[in-house]
């Protein structure tokens, strides 16, 4: 006697809570590519960056514009004691070290021109900027210094400024001091107290004093950001250029800035107590800052503003960081990977949602979908992101999510029409994903009010998936 004995997918599909325990081992499934997807993500982002340093390397990287200071040296005799076959001797040796004195006021103007360079599908911010540094000296106090006017060298003093990538330069700085032009070289001595150092001379022995004014003028490139170090008792910086999407980061927020679509302005002006030295002190030659990550920019870009790894601690409390530094990032106008980031980490709510209404599509249809098709609309949407990934590398975000969302929108549509044999119950699916994926996108123009209105929206659709839950006789379905 033959016993029929129902396929054990065709039981699984008849009960309502057996569907629906699958259904949840599916998504879960779902996330393996999913996270395949976001992988593929960080990978072209990684790439990006390396093209974005590679271009860096070869324009000029992140620039510290540093000083002026004035460096004046003296002899310090030291005495040195050895012992040999018990025998003490002694002798003395000259070392030398240096009177450091800081601006007494420094204007900085900057008129900066930033531009995206392309190599391949990837590009980078890079910028020529144009500076000109005003300011002035006042003479030594030596009340605050265990020294004399006759101890230190005056004709030997020398005045420096910093530059953190001298391949930026496109002309030696002109320097003019007290009236008298004088040349900047590169550095070739111990003097170093910035991260590249360009030095010139100047004779002081005439007035014995370091009482003066300074203009120094200079061109130079860089990328991704410009970075100043206010050392002066009072600094003011303005800045100028044509980019309409700067990020003012560092020590102190600006006074005045003004930002339109395609340029910007932005006035600081700080004090001396914001700073880590003194008007002037003494001592060997020593670094003033040091950048232990090097200025790097993530680039978790987030609409307009940038997420910045938070800056290592100096070694020595008296040196300056970047977090002493006054910075202009020049961002991309649109990140299209951290966008898709973004929309990738709503992916297994998106899935949730639509199998959901497939499900309950099903119910009130009394036609049957195979466990088979919910995975293949699953893989489908999946699908979505890297669509998006792969349009918005050539054609931008907004364009590349409308077009990889009515491709998908259209796929599963036809697919529930063949399905279901119904061009209604398709037309009302592909509404509902059309409402999943705007609301997706509206929610990645909001930032303060993203939570919000994501947790109200999700909020929304559960009330209405209960509200249609109460219109079903479940018993029934799981009886027939």
């Amino acid at each position: 006697m033959e016993t029929n004995k129902t396929p054990l997918l065709d039981r699984i599909g008849t009960s309502v809570f057996t569907k629906l325990i699958t259904i949840l081992i599916l998504v879960l499934l779902l996330l393996i590519p999913l996270f395949w997807v976001k992988d593929l993500i960080e990978e072209r982002k990684n790439r990006q960056s390396e093209v974005s340093n590679e271009i860096a390397f070869k324009w000029a990287g992140q620039q510290v514009i540093s000083g002026p200071i004035i460096a004046i040296p003296y002899q310090l005799v030291k005495e040195i004691v050895t012992t040999d076959k018990n025998i003490v001797s002694t002798k003395n040796t000259y070392v030398t070290q240096y009177v450091y004195l800081l601006p007494k006021a420094l204007n900085i103007n900057g008129t900066i021109s930033p531009e995206s360079l392309k190599r391949g599908i990837y590009k980078s911010v890079v910028y020529n900027a144009q500076l000109d540094l005003k300011g002035s000296f006042d003479a030594i106090d030596f009340n605050k210094i265990d020294l004399n006017g006759v101890d230190l060298e005056w004709k030997n003093a020398k005045i420096l400024i910093g530059l953190s990538d001298l391949k930026g330069l496109g002309a030696s700085p002109t320097l003019v001091f007290n009236q008298q032009q004088i040349e900047f070289e590169t550095n070739m001595s111990a003097l170093n107290p910035f991260e590249n150092n360009m030095i010139a001379a100047i004779d002081l022995s005439g007035t014995k004093t370091t009482l003066g004014d300074f203009q120094i003028k200079f061109n130079v490139r860089g990328s991704q950001s410009i970075n100043f170090l206010p050392l002066a008792k009072q600094t003011t910086i303005k800045t100028k250029g044509n980019w309409g999407n700067p990020s003012f980061n560092g020590a102190i927020l600006a006074d005045d800035r003004k930002i339109t679509a395609n340029s910007f302005e932005a006035t600081w002006n700080i004090p001396s107590f914001n700073r880590k030295f003194s008007q002037q002190w003494v001592g060997e030659a020593e670094k003033l800052y040091e950048i232990k990550n090097n200025y790097e920019i993530n680039n978790a870009i987030h609409e307009g503003y940038s997420q910045m790894t938070e800056p290592a601690a100096a070694t020595d409390t008296n040196i300056a960081t970047e977090k002493d530094m006054i910075q202009i990032n020049f961002l991309e106008e649109v990140n299209n990977y951290q966008k898709t980031t973004r929309v990738a980490k709503y992916g297994i709510l998106i899935i949730i949602l639509t199998f959901a209404a497939l499900f309950f599509t099903e119910i009130i249809k009394k036609q049957r979908i195979h466990l088979i098709q919910y995975l293949l609309i699953g893989f489908a949407m999946v699908l979505f992101y890297s669509l998006l990934l792969s349009i918005s590398e050539h054609l931008g975000f907004n364009i590349a999510y409308l077009l990889a969302a009515i491709a998908t929108i259209i796929l599963i549509a036809s697919f529930i029409k063949s399905i279901t044999k119904d061009s209604k119950s398709a037309f009302i699916f592909s509404g509902i994903l059309a409402v999943f994926y705007s609301f997706i996108f509206i929610l990645m123009q909001l930032r303060d009010y993203s939570l919000i209105v994501g947790t109200v929206g999700v909020f929304i659709i559960l009330a209405i998936l209960m509200r249609v839950s109460t219109k079903i006789n479940w018993y029934q379905y799981d009886k027939r």
